[in-house]
């Protein structure tokens, strides 16, 4: 079902964000601790993506190895510092590919996107879905998978200029009713602000006045960690950040999110640590 995290704040390595820390993405990878009866380890492949400092656009790295047998990545890790990171482990879904243009996260421009969960019913539940996007945005998916689909009906919207925590939340709900029982975490960064839904899954967040990290599972046992609730949609940047209920799937393709009170995470005084 994949584990994933996104980063703002100031520069760290990627090994500080993925591979140093106790229940880093390398340890979840082998060790999850909470998949859900998702899987039981994430060996089908990594990838990060982040934003040199300065830089508008990302720089990504993505394999279909098991992180922990990448050496290569190793020493880039250890060896780049960026200030907005988005990383992930992936478990592949029965019968889906396993290759690098399978694993998140999935770019263009600015925008960086992850997905941990499946598309139940994939793809005859979601094919009136696709079948509204461009042709070539078909033709050309990063991989036949149901990440990618997520990635490019996010995508189609986020290039008409849509708001992103609407096109995250109402793509979220769409699929939701089009395909009962999918598991939905969407994870998408810019550089600047993170937005994420927890449908099915588990989601946790850590901020503090000049960082916010976001993670399926929290990276140590330290204090600071918040759980999102299950079907909420999380905003979130440095110092900051926002859950809003989601409201059930229903019978129409795009329905949209309910607006009820937005409650703050918790913020505590510590700085961000890994």
């Amino acid at each position: 079902m994949c584990r994933h995290l996104a980063y703002l704040g100031p520069p760290l390595t990627l090994s500080a964000l993925v591979t140093e820390p106790p229940h880093g993405l390398l340890h979840q990878s082998y060790a999850p601790r909470d998949m859900r009866g998702g899987g039981t380890v994430n060996a089908d492949g990594f990838g990060a993506g982040w934003f040199p400092d300065g830089s508008a656009e990302p720089v990504r790295y993505r394999s279909e190895k098991p992180i922990w047998s990448d050496t290569a990545f190793a020493g880039i890790a250890g060896a780049t510092r960026s200030p907005a990171v988005l990383a992930a482990v992936r478990s592949a879904t029965t019968g889906m590919p396993v290759h690098a243009g399978a694993c998140a996260p999935f770019a263009e421009g600015r925008w960086l996107f992850s997905h941990n969960g499946v598309v139940r019913g994939w793809p005859g539940s979601v094919a009136p879905l696709a079948a509204a996007l461009p042709t070539t945005d078909l033709l050309t998916l990063d991989a036949p998978t149901d990440s990618a689909l997520l990635w490019a009906l996010v995508r189609h919207r986020l290039r008409g200029g849509d708001d992103p925590a609407t096109v995250l939340a109402e793509t979220a709900l769409a699929v939701a009713a089009a395909a009962p029982g999918s598991r939905l975490n969407l994870l998408l960064t810019d550089g600047a602000a993170v937005w994420a839904t927890t449908w099915t899954h588990a989601l946790s967040v850590r901020v503090s006045p000049d960082a916010v990290l976001v993670a399926s599972e929290p990276l140590d046992d330290l204090p600071g960690w918040a759980a999102v609730p299950d079907r909420h949609l999380l905003v979130a940047r440095p110092g900051t950040c926002r859950v809003t209920e989601l409201a059930e799937p229903t019978a129409p393709p795009h329905p949209s999110p309910r607006r009820p009170r937005g409650d703050r995470c918790a913020t505590p005084s510590s700085s961000t640590s890994t």
